[in-house]
């Protein structure tokens, strides 16, 4: 089965991924036309047009989604706004965050601009208000109210003299503001449903807009009146003023009239005369493209998933960008609207992959939709085959042929997951659901033949593979193990067990003598047949790993996971094994020697191994062991204050991550004491990055405040319900005909004031101890300042009682008990009786809890 000198593999290494990088959204593109930013959860991803590589990316640190960004003119800064309500200003060039302040929205935003001078910025939010910044002296502007519903569109004019915004909600009218006074001086009114797209004609006289109510509407904005209503029978997304001064003349621009392109729900641009009202063009795609409806069929445009979604023109380089509902982003190069460069932002699971071309230069993928997508591994650019039809038209250079079914035989009894042909061509296996796989002959004339079933599997059967040199067949099944059987007496030569789930795709490299397979648990391992050994498992990625290939070299393999992700994997050579192994294990020693210090309580030690690891949950780690001991104040104190500069930059910067989590959030606070008590500020303003990460602490800790103080006032009102529970519980308040579980709470408060009319400060200190323990937040402070001490004194007034000494030994003064049955009331439920003099005694500084009414409590 093995060639003697045949040398194996022994890891492989990841090349390079193509990842999802969006899932619908905003996108922009820059103003040099080089990059394309387009966001995906709490991400913006930046890719690059030339390569079709992710270059940059800028991740909120609380992990909490992007709501919408913007960049501005100049490309120099991005803004991002989350459902944290923090915007946040990025050199996203260098993914740094320098900037971080509280959106003043009540709600997430929804929108975002700048303005053509790179200053100005405007959030639409969802409660109904624009905002106005100033970014570079950093303050609010304007706040324009007004508008109903989500302020879903912002945009300048580009004539930064008229100092003017539009922007567009629920009520389906666009706003022009006045920025000088802070007005609205006009609502254009013309659609019927959201208002998706504004541009703007060169001299900045002509606006056209775009809605979801299919139509196009031109204004004036001088008269500020609509010159005409373009419809266009389909709901559009985005809307384009072409340039005038440009030959067009092959999209159907044949005169010097405004034209315009729209984008939506058909799937296709097309091109209007605006003074006509007329379509002049229409873009035409390959029949197995076309995602325009039959007849009887133009209901159904709202739902194409192959609809456009945004529109953008580069005039630079003299193109059109369009994005898809399916997360694909197209360039076309004018006039003849060529398809340049597409990019496919999100692929949904990846079921299966193949290497493809002359040198594998491409990959063939199979997602769980109806496209084989196929990338082209140096650019990214993806072609989409999208089937074919009756004309045979072919759709891209791969060729599209028309196939037919020879014959059909009903081979299992449930679903059949897998079939492979053998290197000769002469026979055919078979794997199914039924726990069984099959070996069939292939015949010239078409006929298959069944030869023998391999029965031993549990559970079905995913994956079938022949090997490249031996009669020998390979399974791997949903029992978690992969099988090696004889083609010529359907016996089990061997078995794989190391996956922990199903084992989903099994292939041969290095000529037969080893296996590559792949599971549901994310993993790939490499096995060597001879000795049944694993011996490499990659953690490629996060969900089922559905499609793995090797190149013919066997240099190469790809991988493809149902977390959307493929990635390309490289044979490494023996060099390279050896320092990634010395790496790893100079790691684990640290690792050690890190455990090691903490058991023996060398705390210095620890955490600057731990700081230079940067590892900042292992830091964080080594500061809530320092906090456990005793004395931590003071031992924290000396560990931070030992450390270098070098260490102390970068401990706070780990603070400003752990300080976005209210879990750590006490101990990033700690170790900002220290540092902000014991350090200069002249030392700390020299700190790389100082400014940046003290801005980004402060929306953060405003935050916990305020959780903490709604804690407290949580635990303040607990404390009051608890008391008047208590109270209500006392059998000696309650009616005779009332039946009442009068198992004793526990002693009660009482409150002696030696001045007239208020209630004292001395509590029982065991009343304390009753309460403590349920009512105590572990995220509140333990100690108080004098206006919280004033707020739980005043509540303590409504839960205090006082039993004056007169009104205890005499039964006319008690009203409704006598004195047994006090006393024995006492006894039970072990009330402590405080003797008060006769001021007290007359009820003037009495507070009684119990909610009798004043009529009812003991006169003197």
């Amino acid at each position: 089965m093995a060639g003697v000198n045949l040398q194996f593999k022994t890891n492989y290494a990841a090349s390079s991924k193509i990842e999802p990088f969006y899932k619908g959204g905003k996108v922009q593109i820059s103003k040099d036309e080089k990059y394309i930013f387009c966001t995906c959860g709490s991400r913006v991803n930046v890719l690059e047009i030339s390569t079709g590589k992710i270059v940059h990316c800028v991740e909120h640190d609380d992990q909490e989604d992007i709501t919408s960004f913007a960049l501005s003119s100049d490309d120099e800064l991005l803004v991002t706004a989350s459902r944290a309500l923090l915007l946040k200003q990025w050199d996203w060039k260098q993914a740094t965050c320098t900037r971080t302040w509280r959106a003043i929205h009540n709600v997430p935003v929804a929108s975002m601009a700048f303005d053509s001078t790179s200053t100005l910025l405007a959030t639409g939010g969802c409660d109904g208000t624009i905002k106005l910044w100033d970014v570079v002296k950093q303050y609010c502007t304007h706040n324009l109210k007004g508008s109903s519903g989500v302020v879903h569109l912002v945009q300048f004019h580009p004539d930064i003299d008229r100092l003017q915004l539009f922007s567009s909600s629920l009520d389906c009218g666009i706003r022009m503001w006045d920025l000088r006074s802070s007005q609205c001086v006009c609502v254009l009114q013309s659609h019927y449903s959201a208002v998706t797209s504004l541009s703007f004609s060169h001299d900045g006289d002509t606006m056209v807009s775009s809605g979801r109510d299919k139509i196009c509407t031109v204004w004036n904005l001088n008269s500020r009146k609509a010159i005409k209503t373009v419809p266009v029978f389909e709901a559009v997304e985005g809307v384009v003023i072409l340039p005038q001064n440009e030959d067009l003349s092959q999209i159907g621009v044949k005169s010097k009239e405004l034209h315009f392109v729209t984008a939506g729900s058909k799937g296709v641009l097309r091109v209007w005369e605006a003074s006509t009202a007329r379509c002049v063009y229409t873009q035409t795609l390959p029949t197995t493209f076309s995602s325009s409806p039959a007849e009887g069929d133009e209901g159904k445009d709202d739902d194409n998933p192959r609809g456009l979604t945004h529109l953008f023109h580069l005039p630079t380089s003299s193109r059109l960008t369009t994005v898809t509902a399916e997360h694909n982003i197209l360039l076309y190069q004018l006039p003849a609207l060529s398809t340049q460069h597409q990019f496919v932002g999100y692929s949904d699971e990846v079921l299966d992959v193949k290497f493809l071309g002359k040198g594998d230069s491409h990959i063939v993928v199979a997602t769980n939709s109806c496209q084989l997508k196929v990338f082209e591994l140096l650019t990214n650019n993806c072609q989409i085959l999208y089937g074919h039809t009756g004309d045979r038209r072919h759709t891209t250079k791969t060729k599209i042929h028309h196939l037919s079914a020879r014959t059909t035989e009903k081979a299992h009894d449930k679903d059949v997951n897998s079939v492979a042909v053998s290197p000769n061509d002469k026979l055919l296996a078979s794997g199914s659901q039924d726990r069984m796989a099959k070996l069939w002959s292939l015949t010239a004339d078409g006929n298959v033949g069944l030869l023998g079933v391999f029965r031993g599997h549990r559970r079905g059967v995913w994956a079938v593979c022949f090997s490249p040199v031996d009669q020998v067949l390979a399974t791997s099944s949903a029992d978690g193990t992969t099988k090696l059987w004889s083609l010529q007496d359907f016996s089990c030569l061997k078995t794989f067990e190391g996956h922990d789930a199903s084992v989903l795709k099994v292939i041969f490299v290095s000529r037969g003598t080893q296996l590559l397979t792949s599971g549901s648990d994310g993993l790939v391992k490499l096995w060597t047949i001879k000795t049944n050994e694993c011996v490499k498992t990659l953690d490629a990625h996060q969900d089922k790993v559905w499609g793995l290939h090797a190149t013919r070299k066997d240099d190469r393999m790809v991988t493809g996971s149902a977390d959307s992700n493929i990635t390309v994997w490289e044979d490494v050579t023996e060099v390279e094994l050896a320092e990634e192994q010395a790496k790893q294990e100079d790691q684990i020693l640290k690792q050690q020697e890190l455990s090691n210090l903490l058991h023996e309580k060398k705390y210095l030690k620890a955490l600057g191994l731990a700081i230079s690891l940067d590892h900042p949950h292992t830091v964080l780690t080594v500061i809530k062991a320092i906090r456990q001991g005793e004395n931590s104040q003071t031992l924290l104190e000396k560990t931070l204050l030992k450390l270098r500069i070098d260490q102390k930059e970068s401990l706070l910067r780990y603070c400003v991550a752990w300080n976005t989590n209210a879990r750590n959030c006490h101990d990033a606070q700690a170790v900002l004491q220290v540092l902000l008590t014991h350090l200069p500020p002249e030392e700390l303003l020299q700190y790389q990055g100082a400014r940046t990460h003290l801005e980004g602490l402060i929306p953060y800790t405003e935050r916990h405040m305020q959780r903490i103080s709604h804690l407290l006032q949580a635990s303040m009102f607990l404390n009051y319900m608890w008391q008047k529970m208590r109270v209500t519980g006392d059998p000696s308040s309650m009616d005779k005909d009332e039946e009442m579980d009068t198992t004793p709470l526990g002693k009660p408060f009482y409150v002696i004031d030696k001045e007239k009319g208020k209630v004292g400060d001395e509590i029982r200190d065991d009343a304390d101890d009753n309460d403590s323990g349920q009512d105590e937040d572990p995220d509140c402070p333990a100690e108080m300042d004098e206006d919280e001490a004033e707020e739980v004194s005043a509540t303590t007034k409504a839960c205090v009682i006082v039993t004056p000494a007169e009104s205890r030994k005499s039964p006319e003064a008690s009203g409704n008990h006598s004195s047994e049955s006090e006393e024995e009331s006492s006894d039970e439920e072990d009330v402590e009786i405080i003797e008060v003099d006769e001021t007290a005694a007359k009820g003037e500084t009495c507070l009684p809890v119990s909610s009798a009414s004043p009529s009812q409590t003991p006169s003197s």
